[in-house]
């Protein structure tokens, strides 16, 4: 596949600090990336790069071959064929939903904006709504209006800044499930901020976690989730516990569970023998037994199921199960067969 942006090298500055400094970012044909991480870290601060909002300091950019900014060329972000969907979706209050989504059309003649308009209209299921306003929406609609006027531009790329923040918990996950289908039936590539995992996880064909200007990993989400390269990329994605143990020379983990062959572990970080074995909740398992090495300390109940959190041989691990269990109750926990992922001790 053709990168359809290719972010190289890029270095912005704030006051003479370093917001992002030297990250390179390849993005593919048709694909949603997602730069997820805390505030504060630098993702928005790409998105901004990225439309031309930004100056750089260093770095190239190129969408689909064009160079849109390095040391010599900066194109103002008119001219980078960019569209963008905010927070708060921008939609002019004063205009109805058809006028916002041919906005960026009035280069265009007018029977090729309404056979636009109506396409987009379509494509996001909110035909007949064209005449009215974005008061007498739902929050998921305007969404769409936003998605649609974007779209309408027909951009090489689009940029998306937390965009379903406002949205409903109840309706969040449908409409991006939804965005997601329109963005690849109508082969977009895009590029989503957001700071909610779960977010990125349904929306994103590939994530780039973002720490202090940097990208600590980048690929897809079950393998950032099950193959982390740092503690910060573990910990981000999920919960999970730190279980000290020791490698020897055969690849055998010496754990409280007894020896486990791991085979070829994920040796990220380690450089010794002394290694913490990263668990987490669905690694492992528990049941109720009298005389169990496990006591149950503390319990949430998440819906589909519960985190316990158990006291095993004096180290505290966290555990989802079907089970109803009690504050505690002794348990026996075993280790579900999964891929170890190890870290160099702590301390």
């Amino acid at each position: 596949m053709s990168h359809a942006l290719s972010v190289t090298n890029l270095t912005c500055k704030y006051n003479g600090q370093a917001v992002l400094e030297n990250l390179s970012l390849p993005v593919q044909d048709n694909e949603i990336v997602c730069l997820l991480g805390a505030s504060g870290c630098g993702k928005t601060t790409l998105l901004k790069a990225i439309a031309g909002l930004l100056p750089l300091d260093s770095g190239e950019i190129h969408i689909n071959g064009r160079v849109i900014a390095d040391g010599k060329t900066w194109l103002p972000p008119e001219k980078r064929n960019i569209g963008m969907i905010f927070q708060d979706y921008a939609l002019f209050p004063h205009l109805t939903v058809a006028e916002n989504i041919a906005f960026g059309l009035r280069n265009w003649d007018k029977a090729r904006v309404q056979s636009k308009v109506q396409d987009m209209l379509e494509l996001v299921h909110l035909s007949g709504l064209d005449d009215r306003y974005p008061h007498q929406l739902s929050g998921g609609q305007q969404q769409r209006v936003a998605i649609a006027r974007a779209l309408a531009c027909e951009p090489d790329l689009i940029l998306l800044d937390e965009p379903f923040s406002n949205i409903d918990t109840q309706v969040r996950y449908s409409l991006i499930r939804e965005i997601r289908r329109i963005f690849k039936a109508q082969g977009v590539t895009a590029i989503f901020v957001t700071h909610s995992r779960e977010e990125a996880f349904v929306f994103a064909d590939r994530m780039a976690v973002m720490n202090h200007g940097v990208i600590e990993q980048f690929g897809s989400a079950t393998e950032l989730y099950y193959r982390p390269s740092s503690r910060f990329v573990a910990e981000f994605l999920g919960t999970g516990t730190y279980l000290p143990v020791t490698m020897g020379n055969d690849k055998t983990l010496a754990t409280p569970f007894g020896p486990i062959n791991v085979g070829s572990p994920i040796m990220m970080e380690a450089g010794s023998s002394n290694v913490e074995w990263l668990l987490r909740p669905q690694n492992l398992k528990v049941i109720p037994a009298a005389e169990g090495a496990g006591v149950i300390i503390d319990q949430l109940f998440m819906g589909d199921s519960c985190r316990y959190t158990v006291d095993y041989q004096g180290h505290h691990l966290m555990v989802y199960s079907h089970l109803i269990l009690q504050m505690g109750e002794r348990v026996e926990v075993s280790v579900e067969p999964h891929e170890p992922v190890v870290f160099a001790s702590a301390c």
